[in-house]
């Protein structure tokens, strides 16, 4: 039986443990999950990619060992940063919450799937198949020194998945990709004096991006999402008020939905930029190289069927603890896109508190905390592999 009293005081401890990413360093917190789940009897292994970039792998034996379910929140946290009014390292309880760094994302989830766990092992429950649990690192910066080395070297091989990274027991079966690239615009330089005689790259870019602000994407809507995105990050350029700019550098973060294509984004991307360089050449002159497009990162889009089993029984135990979960989509880009690389299905839920993540004064509600321990460990034991 998932113990309150238990699940609050384990919060407490995590949240007092420092895992911000950046420095990265999540060795600390893994030797505590290890040894929290060592003394429940569960077969636990520590797997590095770097050096204290720690992930936590451990396994719950079921009857049936050629079925697996992958349990998985992560240890790592963003920078506290400022204009804390709680200390973040506290844990400190006010008003029915826990408030400090990573309560809501993700150490408020972490304890409420521990907490679920230690509820089974006391109950002396033998699952129907074999549970598997994985407290991963450096999701806060893409997740390549946790679940993708993971999955890519077949340290984990689940057959269903569910990443433990979302709030209110919203149930995530979508979520849109993501592009993050970077744009470097070449011009000629020149005298200030004399602007004719150079090609201003900050000028190119700003055609660029007003072409690129005013696209409107083509894509088949989704009822749980909202339509792609285009953000401008970051621009800069020009060394001196009094030159003109021979380079400017921009990064975009593009959000687009299941259907769509990121190879058509890129190359229509690729093509606004050669139709204004072609422009401004003609105008001077002067030869003129199309920008450079670097990716630093690309997720695709993901979408499960919500008649799927993992859907379905987590919906259905949430409701017999009067629960009323949502299905929903996510903008933002969880771990589960990861998993459609090797055909595992996978959902995401959680726990925390809406529009609390990554903010100062971060909590989690008890309330929540504890009728979340109770939904996961009635969904571990009365899941089904459809076989």
């Amino acid at each position: 039986m998932v113990n309150k009293k238990r699940l609050i005081k384990l919060t407490q401890e995590l949240i007092q443990i420092n895992s911000e990413n950046p420095p990265g360093d999540e060795s600390r917190i893994a030797v505590f999950v290890k040894n929290y789940l060592d003394k429940l009897g569960l077969k636990t292994k520590v797997y590095e990619f770097n050096k204290k970039r720690s992930n936590v792998v451990a396994l719950l034996e079921g009857r049936d060992k050629k079925h697996s379910l992958l349990i998985t929140p992560h240890l790592d946290t963003v920078p506290a940063g400022e204009s804390w009014h709680f200390n973040p390292f506290q844990g400190k309880i006010h008003h029915g919450r826990i408030y400090g760094l990573g309560a809501t994302d993700c150490k408020g989830n972490l304890a409420s799937s521990l907490e679920a766990i230690n509820s089974i092992v006391e109950d002396g429950v033998v699952l129907d198949y074999n549970l598997i649990f994985a407290a991963t690192a450096d999701e806060e910066s893409g997740s390549d020194l946790g679940l993708v080395p993971l999955l890519e070297k077949g340290i984990l091989k689940p057959d269903a998945a569910v990443v433990l990274d979302s709030d209110d027991f919203h149930i995530i079966i979508t979520q849109k990709g993501l592009i993050h690239l970077k744009v470097k615009i070449q011009g000629k330089k020149a005298h200030g004096a004399y602007p004719w005689q150079g090609i201003n790259a900050i000028d190119i870019a700003i055609d660029v991006l007003k072409e690129l602000k005013a696209h409107k994407f083509i894509y088949a809507k989704n009822k749980y999402l909202k339509p792609p995105t285009l953000n401008i990050g970051t621009i800069k350029g020009g060394d001196k008020v009094n030159v003109v700019s021979d380079w400017c550098e921009f990064e975009l973060d593009v959000r687009f939905l299941p259907g769509m294509s990121e190879g058509a984004i890129l190359k229509y991307i690729q093509s606004i930029i050669q139709k204004h360089t072609r422009k401004f050449s003609r105008q001077s002159g002067i030869p003129l190289k199309a920008g450079k497009i670097e990716v630093e990162g690309i997720q695709r889009p993901y979408w499960i069927n919500q008649n799927q089993p993992l859907v379905k029984y987590l919906t259905a135990v949430a409701k017999k603890l009067k629960i009323q979960p949502r299905i929903k989509g996510s903008e933002g880009a969880t771990t589960i896109t990861f998993f459609q690389e090797k055909d595992i299905p996978a959902i995401a839920t959680g726990f925390g508190a809406s529009g609390c993540a990554h903010i100062a004064d971060e909590y989690v509600k008890i309330n929540n905390l504890y009728k979340g321990a109770m939904v996961l460990e009635e969904f571990i034991k009365t899941y089904q592999f459809n076989v």
